[in-house]
């Protein structure tokens, strides 16, 4: 008989065991793996979200990438436009200050010309009227030696 009282007292034993170990430890403790279950999932739905994050942030990225290689293109072709047009702008002041360069040295070559001539003119009249003085070894009066003078100098 004591085997039946002792099998009833552990079967009241194991099932006050089962009852309490479901009301303070199963309980409790399926609620935290609950939890942990939720949280897991939580931070798989986070980490889930944060790689399609950074795909679209990638995304945006190499857009970005490309609008600014395109605008540096544009910018570099802008410059490269803008560098020719002063280049012949260039060109073409440097041809106008070299014409009116060389027209003022032609100028200024033509009035030295006309000067020496001048110069020249009278040494060769003043040459003629010695030599004419000498030929003829008499002195000419001032009135008379003008108008040799000028009468050689038309003809020169």
């Amino acid at each position: 008989m004591n085997i039946n009282i002792s099998l009833i007292g552990q079967m009241i034993t194991f099932i006050l065991l089962v009852i309490l170990l479901r009301k303070y430890l199963y309980g409790p403790l399926s609620a935290v793996m609950a939890e942990r279950r939720r949280k897991i999932a939580e931070g798989l739905e986070a980490a889930e979200r944060g790689k399609n994050e950074q795909n679209l942030a990638e995304k945006r990225a190499a857009e970005l990438l490309h609008d600014a290689k395109q605008r540096a293109a544009e910018i570099v072709a802008a410059a490269e436009k803008r560098s020719n047009e002063i280049r012949e702008e260039a060109k073409g002041v440097a041809r106008q200050e070299a014409e009116q360069i060389i027209a003022a040295a032609r100028a200024e070559v033509e009035q030295e010309v006309n000067r020496a001539k001048t110069e020249l003119r009278a040494k060769v009249a003043q040459l003629a009227v010695e030599g004419a003085e000498r030929i003829l070894a008499k002195e000419i009066d001032e009135k008379a030696h003008a108008q040799l003078l000028e009468r050689m100098v038309a003809q020169l």
